[in-house]
């Protein structure tokens, strides 16, 4: 970020106050509360002129001031400055004052720079809680969560609740029940009061573990909830597929005054019924939006109820969630083009694409992922194929691995067997194992068991098959009575399984008991 600290972008009044200030008295403990009102501010960049302005006055700053020009960094994202203030620090001597170092800290871990953040944790004589907890926080936040772990497990002070809610965020990136079931145990045990942030982040890890007794539990508790609370739970059940449960935690949430459901509420628990293709609830759900005069069926939730309609195979609704969208974004005609290709609506597909593109709203990778979803089902190769071309060349979209599976998966439901392959051949990418079980399934449908397994040998031995693709060859040995070659095929499957096993991570996932 490019920052211009000039005296043009201050008021005048306060010019004159800084210009008062540094003239009249310029003493750190008059010019550092200005500094840190300047950081709160609708302009926090005249913190850092005013900054600039004190290095010139050697008694008008001390230790607190490089605090304030940091938080101040921090708040611009002043990545440049940032580095200026560390190396001046260092140079004036008051790199090991721990205040500043914890203000070093804190920047870096804003600025997702985990290497320096590392580097001045480790130059810190004597870690404070503040100290540690930013070195976790910020490890765990770059998705360094085993090493988040490792450094909470080091601590050599008492951690705060700030500290536990990123050990928490850690546990549940690598599903470490035992883990995070003694990190709640030691904040009952330690803390002397709640905080509603580590217990919603407590809440949110059971309910990912499908440990509904635990977060249940932890509800009821829980001294002061909010949405985030209520949302967490329900959505939880909905993920389950308890969704009598669900149905009553949102009616004793309606019901109640300490929250009221909000966007985020109704778009996760509606995404849960998608998950789980729990319709009744989804339109039960839709019934409230629509009594709620400040929820409009548009945007994100407009969005989320296509998409749940869709993936309950109910595209009637679907279609009339969509309509009732004012404002229809790419997510609502992706959506609802790929609803209508997984349901074999394909003709239907390239009208809605036409009426898409005379909205003005041009397509995106999803949206052709469902054209050629809709033209594979359809028998559509020609239509599919003059999509598959304009992605590049029309749109400037470079076709993914789902976009050739997609095209090999037509090519192959028309029977155009030696086509596909051809295609495959032809990829700039390397066919994943997916590609190929387009190809494989292909050859099972119409009964070409010769090329069957002349691909299956080269993709044996070429190692490109994963546990999908092997399923697919046993189940097609096993349905043509090739007893013996489903049985080798299960043998390797078993393999692959041992050695993934072989390779897991040392912390230690579990299931719910």
């Amino acid at each position: 970020m490019s920052l211009k600290f000039r005296a043009l972008s201050l008021t005048n009044k306060t010019l004159n106050q800084i210009h008062t200030q540094l003239i009249k008295n310029p003493k750190p403990h008059t010019l550092n509360p200005l500094l840190g009102s300047l950081i709160n501010s609708t302009s926090p960049e005249n913190a850092l002129f005013l900054y600039n302005q004190m290095l010139h006055y050697p008694t008008s700053h001390n230790h607190y001031t490089f605090t304030y020009a940091l938080k101040a960094c921090t708040s611009l994202q002043a990545h440049q400055k940032g580095l200026e203030i560390h190396a001046h620090v260092l140079k004036c001597g008051h790199y090991y004052d721990v205040f500043i170092q914890n203000s070093l800290l804190h920047f870096y871990v804003t600025e997702n720079d985990i290497h320096s953040a590392s580097q001045v944790f480790d130059s810190i004589r004597s870690p404070n809680v503040v100290s540690w907890t930013l070195i976790v926080s910020g490890l765990s936040k770059c998705g360094f969560d085993e090493e988040a772990i490792v450094k909470f497990l080091s601590m050599d002070v008492e951690p705060n609740s700030f500290t536990l809610v990123s050990v928490m965020s850690a546990c549940s990136s690598l599903r470490a029940l035992r883990l995070g079931k003694a990190v709640h145990g030691y904040s009952l045990r330690n803390l002397s009061e709640h905080n509603i942030i580590l217990d919603n982040k407590i809440l949110d890890f059971y309910t990912r573990f499908g440990s509904l007794v635990h977060a249940r539990h932890l509800f009821v508790k829980m001294p002061k909830r909010d949405v985030f609370s209520w949302t967490t739970l329900m959505g939880g059940y909905a993920q389950a597929g308890l969704c009598d449960e669900a149905v009553t935690v949102f009616q004793q949430m309606v019901e109640g005054d300490e929250a009221k459901p909000n966007e985020v509420t109704i778009v996760n628990l509606l995404s849960a019924c998608s998950s789980v293709g729990a319709f009744n609830l989804g339109e039960w759900i839709h019934s409230y939006i629509s009594d709620r005069r400040d929820l409009v069926v548009n945007g994100n939730v407009g969005n989320a109820l296509i998409n749940m309609y869709v993936k309950c195979g109910h595209l009637g609704m679907a279609l009339q969630a969509f309509k009732a969208i004012k404002s229809k974004d790419i997510i609502s005609w992706s959506t609802m083009i790929g609803g209508m290709a997984m349901n074999g609506y394909g003709n239907q597909v390239l009208q809605l694409f036409s009426l898409m593109l005379v909205h003005g709203v041009p397509p995106d990778g999803v949206t052709f992922v469902g054209l050629l979803s809709a033209c594979s089902h359809a028998g559509l190769v020609d239509q599919g194929l003059m999509f598959f071309n304009a992605m590049k060349v029309v749109y400037g979209i470079e076709p993914r691995v789902q976009h050739y599976a997609c095209v090999v998966d037509m090519y192959g439901r028309a029977g155009l067997l030696g086509a596909a392959e051809a295609f495959i051949r032809r990829m700039p990418i390397t066919a994943d194992s997916a590609i190929w079980g387009a190809l494989l399934n292909a050859c099972r449908i119409h009964g070409n068991y010769e090329k069957f397994d002349r691909i299956r040998r080269c993709l044996v031995d070429g190692g490109e098959v994963n546990i999908g693709t092997l399923a697919l060859l046993c189940n097609v040995y096993t349905s043509s009575d090739r007893w013996d070659d489903a049985n080798k095929v299960r043998d390797e499957m078993e393999r692959m399984r041992e050695k993934k096993m072989a390779g897991c991570s040392w912390i230690e996932a579990e299931k719910q008991p």
